[in-house]
């Protein structure tokens, strides 16, 4: 295959991709806002270079550990969106039988250790599984996304520190989108390029343009396949940007309206687009391929029952 096809195809796999997780996210408000959805939702829109670059880089046994904004996340891996969406409506079709909700979706079966709504309770979660993947001898890669705001919290260290020292077969991804909640990260932080937070533990760092799925992609790749080498983890920061408040009902007001525009204006989606590598017939075909997958998504998830009361019990212990 040429470099040319190669990227063509790739691109195809990254514009299709990162289109189903916008699509996905701007369906989910629309459930929200009709009432069908309990709890609040914590939008990826704008960040799905991040999540596609990353899991694209990623083979089918590999693992993820995802965040309270995780829909993208699981999207990029490819899971079934429809028992997806129908677990952020809490029906029994779910993943998680309706029981996980919209900040604890997992789907073991693709390698989905599951979203959290604790922040930087996947990074131990995930370095565990690194830990294990390592004791079997077991030729797998574990990948933790977590945000600027996570990484100022203990398990951060705690968690990284451990798989430095033991070479576990990990990369610790920063979605660095500027703002935990409402409080900007060049507040609280003195270094404002996180990832030269990978001298500490002497293992590499890089920053990467997290709005170009390219850019993502390519060094995903190097640093997954250093972990696969036994080599140890990665730390990679990929800037981006979250389009909406910190969660579907947060206006957002903190953050300057020239700053959003600047963002939106690197749509990853945009981007690509502009690349000239699809043409604009290839980019109608997977937008309509793509719209029909929507469909079907949301009338599985809206005509799907809920779970009987009789469930309410059951799943809280291991048997």
């Amino acid at each position: 295959m040429s470099h040319e096809t190669d990227q063509k195809t790739l691109a195809e796999q990254f514009y299709a991709t990162m289109l189903r997780a916008r699509r996905f996210e701007e369906e989910a408000f629309e459930f929200y806002k009709k009432g069908m959805m309990p709890g609040m939702a914590h939008l990826y829109l704008g960040e799905e270079a991040v999540a596609v670059g990353v899991c694209t880089a990623l083979k089918p046994e590999d693992c993820i550990g995802s965040t309270h904004r995780g829909h993208g996340h699981l999207v990029a891996r490819g899971p079934d969106m429809g028992p997806m969406m129908a677990e952020i409506l809490g029906k029994k079709t779910g993943y998680s039988k309706g029981k996980g909700g919209t900040m604890h979706i997992m789907a073991r079966d693709r390698g989905i250790l599951g979203a959290n709504g604790i922040v930087g309770a996947e990074l131990p979660i995930s370095t565990g599984a690194a830990y294990a993947f390592k004791l079997r001898k077991e030729p797998r890669v574990s990948v933790v996304f977590f945000g600027d705001g996570a990484s100022n919290q203990g398990t951060f260290h705690e968690s990284i520190n451990m798989a430095a020292a033991w070479d576990l077969p990990i990369v610790y991804v920063i979605e660095n989108n500027r703002y935990a909640i409402s409080t900007g990260f060049t507040r609280v932080t003195k270094e404002h390029r996180l990832s030269n937070r990978a001298l500490a533990y002497g293992i590499p760092g890089e920053t990467v343009d997290g709005n170009d799925v390219f850019a993502v992609y390519e060094a995903a790749s190097k640093a997954v396949e250093r972990a696969r080498r036994g080599e140890g983890p990665t730390l990679l920061e990929c800037l981006t940007y979250r389009w909406q408040g910190h969660n579907v009902g947060d206006p957002g007001k903190y953050r300057p309206d020239d700053e959003v525009a600047e963002w939106k204006s690197r749509d990853p989606l945009r981007l690509l687009e502009r690349s000239g590598i699809l043409s604009e017939q290839e980019i109608s075909a997977i937008r309509s391929d793509v719209e029909a997958e929507i469909a079907d998504m949301c009338a599985f998830a809206a005509e799907s029952e809920y779970p009987p009361l009789s469930e309410l019990g059951t799943d809280v212990f291991v048997d």
